[in-house]
């Protein structure tokens, strides 16, 4: 495992950081325990850095397998808030949730542009003072919009960017070349940068060696945030992400767990999950909603915000 400091942040992170989306209700639904234990066969194997939000509810997963590890660990979260009383709250449920005194990085969940940075100033503002008072380490924003990467680095409190980036450019708001130019300021001008999505949800396992390839030698990438939810995907990962030869074996099983999202025949249509969609991979036909799968990047997130529970990925 390599490790490398975040930016101007002075956290130090190991190059794979265990995305934790994946294991949690939005899609697996591991158990606490089975979370619990792949989480600490990652540390045993040289992982460091661990990626949460709000929204996954993986908490427990990371209170549970970093019980004892804290100072060992660095644990990354995300909110939507956007006024300082409920990003107040989102920090304490965080803290509290995952039984750290501090949570290393707290960023503001999916930004897209300058304006929405301003619509967030009120959470900022109080992400800024938390991290004066060491509640928080480092600050910043993940997303999946190269304008948010060009504004974000243009402000200096800013500590830390989690941008989109595969060699497809999928799910990226702007083009591809755009965000790696983008990543590229953004690392110059001393922010971290741990990028998302680099195998595209799992849509580009087709072209999986192409797409480490693509992202090991991207120069301006501290850290590349990976969801695991298999021992056979961490061990998969950490030998992509590091160069080294994958045996078929474990290929054949990681491309055994191809994963898609299901709407379940009785959705009423009511469009709420259409306004949570990032990628537009979900359009309304004929009353229900339907997955247009080439677009889909299987975040999950679409569940989260359906009132019938008729969404899931499996």
């Amino acid at each position: 495992m390599n490790y490398g400091e975040l930016g101007k942040t002075g956290i130090r992170v190991s190059r794979l950081c265990f995305g934790t989306l994946t294991m949690g209700p939005l899609q697996a639904s591991l158990s606490i325990g089975e979370g619990a234990e792949l989480i600490r066969m990652a540390v045993d194997l040289g992982v460091t850095f661990f990626d949460t939000a709000e929204l996954y509810g993986t908490y427990p997963y990371l209170a549970e397998g970093l019980r004892g590890l804290e100072e060992q660990t660095v644990v990354a979260s995300k909110s939507y808030a956007y006024e300082r009383e409920d990003m107040a709250r989102d920090l304490e449920k965080a803290l509290r949730e995952t039984g750290r005194g501090h949570i290393d990085i707290f960023l503001l969940h999916e930004q897209e542009s300058a304006l929405t940075l301003r619509g967030h100033r009120a959470a900022l503002d109080y992400l800024l003072q938390a991290r004066d008072k060491g509640l928080v380490r480092a600050v910043g924003i993940s997303t999946h919009a190269v304008e948010a990467v060009e504004a974000a680095t243009l402000l200096e409190e800013i500590d830390v960017i989690h941008p989109l980036l595969n060699y497809r450019g999928l799910g990226i708001k702007g083009t591809l070349e755009g965000m790696l130019a983008a990543v590229r300021d953004a690392y110059l001008a001393g922010k971290g940068i741990y990028a998302m999505k680099a195998f595209g949800g799992g849509n580009l396992l087709g072209q999986i060696d192409q797409a480490a390839a693509f992202i090991r030698q991207v120069p301006w990438v501290h850290s590349i945030a990976v969801g695991i939810k298999t021992p056979e995907e961490l061990l998969m990962d950490l030998l992509l992400l590091s160069g080294e030869e994958v045996p078929e074996y474990l290929r054949t099983r990681v491309r055994g767990q191809k994963k898609r999202l299901l709407v379940e025949e009785w959705c009423s249509g009511c469009g709420r999950c259409l306004a949570a969609c990032r990628t537009g991979a979900l359009v309304l036909e004929g009353g229900r909603v339907r997955v247009q799968e080439e677009r889909c990047l299987l975040c999950g997130y679409c569940s989260y915000f359906c009132p019938e529970f008729v969404i899931k990925i499996f």
